[in-house]
């Protein structure tokens, strides 16, 4: 399988499909034989991968400036007044919320318990938002996702699969 390296002061290897390419992300010194062996044992997510993106998709909703500025607008309000709601019900207290242009993920948690939230967000239903809130709330005790993670999520919204599965619609 042909893939393009990206050598960095990273920790972790990634792999990413973009354009129907693989793209390989390693930290410096990652031996060649390792990268290839990374490879091959992800082999059946990177066919995947690679049919989901030659697959027709539906064209992406294209947003003016203006539409952008009152998404983000409201996403600074709603998502703030969600955070402040759940973190109080989940007793976590969070740093401070950025809400960025991500177009593929919806939000992330620092180790310095900022959260980040994409303006995106705001397209989607209220209890995708909601589910979105909370999981990244959950990084505040556990920074991975485990199992007890998903049990921190569980506590709050008991049904965060269906939640999870519409987000990825």
């Amino acid at each position: 399988m042909d893939y393009e390296v990206i050598y960095s002061s990273r920790r972790t290897v990634s792999l990413c499909v973009k354009d129907s390419r693989l793209i390989v992300r390693a930290p410096f010194g990652t031996s060649e034989s390792r990268i290839r062996e990374i490879v091959s044992s992800h082999s059946d997510w990177i066919e995947r991968a690679m049919k989901k993106q030659q697959s027709p998709r539906r064209k992406d909703t294209v947003l003016t400036e203006e539409q952008i500025k009152e998404l983000k607008k409201s996403a600074r309000k709603i998502l703030t007044a969600k955070t402040e709601y759940f973190s109080k019900i989940m007793g976590l207290k969070y740093g401070r919320i950025t809400i960025t242009s991500a177009k593929t993920r919806f939000g992330s948690c620092s180790s310095n318990c900022n959260i980040s939230f994409s303006y995106l967000l705001m397209l989607y239903p209220e209890e995708v938002i909601d589910y979105v809130v909370v999981h990244e709330l959950a990084h505040l005790v556990y920074m991975n996702h485990s199992s007890d993670f998903y049990k921190v999520i569980e506590r709050v919204l008991p049904d965060y699969k269906k939640r999870k599965k519409l987000l990825k619609q």
